[in-house]
């Protein structure tokens, strides 16, 4: 059916942690479709949303001469400077069970209101998009979208650029300070059980060391390090004003915990020298996003509608993915399976993944440069 008489809508979710450029990848979607004629409605909270129902119109139609335009609510140009997402976001356990995901199934039958949906998120995410995949009758497509970059099959999600340029921004405060008082600051950083924020931040940032959870480092060895790295810091040789540490959400051990034990194997060496504690927190999470999120963003959405156009299922969109995903006519954007996304994305986490290793190997050579 051509899509100008398929009054169906393509429907786009937004789901698990928000990311910077979510409302960006929105924007491009509903622009797009709207293109091409055809109707975008928004998911209220996600998956929960699906589940009641909760769809809200992105585009409406006008008059044009003898026929209808598509065209995109007023509010969706300004959409692309936003961070979170307008239209929520929540983690829906029920969706776990085939029985959590029959309202939803309903929704995405041949005669629904929509006839095919776009999935913007994490691993959870497109976890869910991949089970609907397998048990609807309209195409499912997923959008990568997860500050912490450990979705596989795509190089960046939609977030990791704008959460490295607010890592960077405020471990540049930082370091403000602890040189006017010659501190010490070990900064945790968001990205659960992946490493990559805290690996790229601390080479942006200057930082003397890194701690993440791919080391496989037990707690004396993190104690340990993190002492060397402030001994050596503002040893009589290096003479330095500040020491920064930049650790991973993933390392089990506090960063309260971790500094005092530091203080406690420092004593009164150092004598002036403070150790201070800062986790950054959910303030990565927000901002404006960058161009780059932008721009991956743009390209994502507009490849994710043709896809759901030419009817296909049960795949994900990514950016400068590996060798072996279907091409599309972005150079830079390619159509991988669910199934191996899932599955790359698991090894990235459980350090199996090449990936993970050649991050870790690359670390690991600029460790010794990091303390100069």
């Amino acid at each position: 059916m051509d899509a100008t008489h398929d009054r169906r809508a393509i429907g786009v979710l937004t789901s698990g942690g928000d990311a910077p450029g979510m409302n960006a990848a929105i924007r491009a979607i509903t622009k797009v479709a709207a293109s091409r004629g055809v109707d975008v409605v928004g998911v209220l909270g996600g998956y929960t949303g699906l589940r009641e129902g909760a769809l809200r119109p992105l585009t409406h139609r006008v008059r044009e001469g003898d026929g209808e335009r598509v065209v995109p609510d007023a509010e969706i140009d300004a959409l692309a400077s936003l961070g979170g997402t307008v239209l929520g976001s929540a983690r829906e356990l029920r969706f776990h069970t085939r029985e959590g995901r029959a309202p939803a199934i309903a929704r995405l039958s041949a005669d629904g209101p929509l006839r095919g949906l776009i999935v913007i998120g994490g691993n959870g995410s497109l976890a869910g998009a991949h089970a609907l995949a397998g048990e609807c009758e309209v195409p499912i497509v997923g959008i990568p979208a997860s500050i912490d970059n450990d979705v596989g099959c795509s190089a960046s999600a939609i977030g990791v650029d704008t959460a490295l340029n607010t890592i960077v921004a405020a471990c540049d405060k930082i370091c403000d300070t602890a040189r006017a008082h010659r501190r010490a600051f070990v900064v945790e950083v968001m990205g659960r059980d992946c490493g990559y924020l805290a690996m790229a931040g601390a080479i942006a940032a200057g930082a003397d060391a890194v701690l993440f959870r791919e080391q496989g480092r037990d707690e004396e060895s993190i104690v340990a390090s993190v002492e060397h790295a402030i001994r050596r810091g503002f040893s009589q040789a290096r003479a330095k004003q500040r020491v920064l540490i930049l650790k991973a959400e993933g390392v089990s051990i506090p960063c309260t915990k971790l500094v005092r034990m530091v203080e406690e194997r420092l004593g009164n060496d150092l004598p002036g020298v403070d150790v201070r504690a800062t986790v950054l927190g959910h303030l990565v999470r927000g901002g404006n996003p960058s161009f780059q999120d932008r721009m991956i963003a743009g390209r994502l959405g507009l490849a994710a509608v043709a896809t759901v156009l030419a009817g296909t299922t049960d795949v994900m969109l990514g950016w400068q993915g590996p060798k072996g995903g279907e091409a599309t006519d972005d150079p830079a954007v390619s159509r991988y399976p669910l199934s191996l996304v899932l599955s790359e994305s698991a090894a990235i986490v459980d350090g199996s993944s090449a990936v993970t290793r050649r991050r870790v190997q690359l670390m690991e050579q600029v460790e010794g440069v990091l303390g100069l």
